[in-house]
């Protein structure tokens, strides 16, 4: 089989990708530029910093599926929501969250790094929050750090005690839509079940 090659840094990737229950390795990806604005749509942002972090894994490889991933989370005011530069805005971004439903956008990128052949997809799921107070957000931020979050809350953890329900996919509010990566995966020969 193929050695599996996640590119990223983030603890919540991961875990997701134990998952699977294949063997992996990480490697962050080097000085990727992010798009961190909307020129066509979400799909098209998160589908291209995927696949820039997944090709630069890949260059640096002489074989092996490498998987890039990113997440945005976009408001129902329209604003892409990113991963908070400071508590302050981390407070202002989750009680805006907190007004209506919003979305959470993830790309998928895998690309073979003998071949240089690629799959890129996306996933959309819809967020439902539940009010805070500024008291409860300021405990919430106290227990999880918000500033490595798109959006700056998590649902696999005690944001889940404020996320009554979602419309799609679980995984891909975590960080990476399991579902969909391992359709992709079949594509290059490689069987999950």
């Amino acid at each position: 089989m193929k050695k599996l090659i996640l590119a990223s840094s983030s603890p919540q990737r991961r875990k997701l990708m134990k998952i699977l229950g294949l063997p992996f390795i990480v490697r962050a990806p080097g000085r990727v530029k992010e798009i961190t604005r909307i020129t066509k749509d979400c799909e098209h942002l998160v589908q291209t910093n995927a696949l820039s972090k997944a090709r630069d894994v890949a260059l640096r490889m002489s074989e092996g599926i490498v998987i890039g991933s990113d997440t945005v989370v976009y408001s129902s005011r329209g604003r892409l929501i990113l991963k908070p530069r400071n508590m302050r805005e981390a407070r202002q971004n989750l009680k805006e969250l907190m007004e209506k439903p919003h979305w959470v956008y993830s790309g998928v990128a895998v690309v073979d790094a003998g071949d240089g052949r690629s799959e890129v997809g996306w996933e959309k799921t819809k967020v439902f929050m539940t009010g805070l107070s500024d008291r409860e957000i300021d405990r919430y931020h106290k227990l999880v750090s918000p500033l490595d979050k798109a959006g700056g809350f998590d649902i696999e953890g005690r944001g889940a005690l404020f996320i009554p329900r979602i419309e799609g996919c679980y995984f891909n509010v975590v960080g990476l839509p399991l579902a969909k990566l391992v359709s992709m995966l079949k594509k290059f020969g490689v069987c999950v079940l």
